[in-house]
C-alpha cells in the first residue's frame, strides 16, 4: 500500500516557502526544497476517514463531495455517480450549508420546473418563454446539478483542497457538518475534522485516495442494504 502511494505521488508536497507551520507533524522531511509527506502517516489519517464515511454510509447518511478545481474536477461527477451522493463540481454557491432552506427551495422550484419539462406542460408557453426557462433550466443544471438529491444538510462533507474551498469549509465548521478533505502541506489540517495529508495537485495521488475513501462508502452502503 505504501509503495503505491508513492508511485501515485501522494507524499509529493509543495516548496518549503509555502508550507504550512500545521502541517509538520505529517512530513518526512526535505528534498530538493519540497515538503516530503510521512506517507505511514497519511494512510493511518486515509484510514480514519474511511471508517467514519463508512459509518455515515452505513446508517444512510447523507455525504455530499466537493471539488470544483483540477485535478479531482474531471472525475468528481464519476465519483459521485458511482456512490450515488450530492456533489458540487462549479462553483460552491454560498449558503449551500448556513442557509440551506433557501436553497432547498431552489432545488424543489428547479426539480419541479424539469418536471413539468419531461411531461410536455411546458408547451402551453410561448416559444420565447419556453426559450427563457430552457435557459434557465440550463443555468440552474450547471449550477445546482449535483445537488437534486440533498433533502438535508449532509452528514459528511469530503473536500479535495481545502484552500480552493475555503467558503465550503467554513460554512460545514459552522453548521458542524463533519469534513474530510486532502491537505496538502500549504493548508491547516486541523480545519478539517479527518485530514488526509497529501498531495492535491496530482491526478493519481487524488484518485487514489478518492478511490480507497469510495470502497469504504460503498462497504458502508452494502451493509445498510442487508440491515
Amino acid at each position: 500500500m505504501l509503495q503505491k502511494m508513492i508511485d501515485a505521488g501522494v507524499h509529493l508536497g509543495h516548496r518549503k516557502s509555502k508550507g504550512h507551520p500545521k502541517m509538520k507533524p505529517y512530513l518526512f522531511g526535505i528534498r530538493q526544497n519540497v515538503q516530503i509527506i510521512n506517507v505511514e502517516k497519511t494512510l493511518a489519517k486515509m484510514q480514519e476517514a474511511a471508517a467514519f464515511l463508512k459509518e455515515v454510509a452505513g446508517r444512510n447518511g447523507t455525504i455530499l463531495f466537493v471539488s470544483t478545481k483540477m485535478p479531482a474536477k474531471p472525475f468528481t461527477k464519476e465519483f459521485a455517480q458511482r456512490l450515488s451522493i450530492p456533489y458540487v463540481s462549479e462553483r460552491w454557491l454560498g449558503g449551500t450549508l448556513t442557509n440551506f432552506p433557501v436553497i432547498s427551495k431552489r432545488l424543489e422550484y428547479f426539480l419541479s420546473q424539469e418536471a413539468q419539462k419531461a411531461k410536455g406542460e411546458l408547451e402551453k408557453y410561448t416559444k420565447k418563454e419556453q426559450l427563457m426557462i430552457d435557459r434557465e433550466l440550463e443555468d440552474l443544471e450547471k449550477k445546482m446539478g449535483g445537488l437534486k438529491t440533498l433533502k438535508q444538510l449532509p452528514n459528511a462533507l469530503i473536500m479535495v483542497d481545502i484552500e480552493e474551498h475555503s467558503t465550503a469549509l467554513r460554512e460545514a465548521i459552522r453548521m458542524g457538518v463533519p469534513t474530510v478533505a486532502i491537505t496538502d502541506t500549504n493548508t491547516d489540517p486541523t480545519l478539517v475534522n479527518f485530514p488526509i495529508p497529501a498531495n492535491d495537485k496530482s491526478g493519481k495521488s487524488v484518485r487514489f485516495i478518492l478511490d480507497y475513501l469510495a470502497a469504504a462508502i460503498e462497504e458502508g452502503k452494502s451493509e445498510f442494504i442487508k440491515s
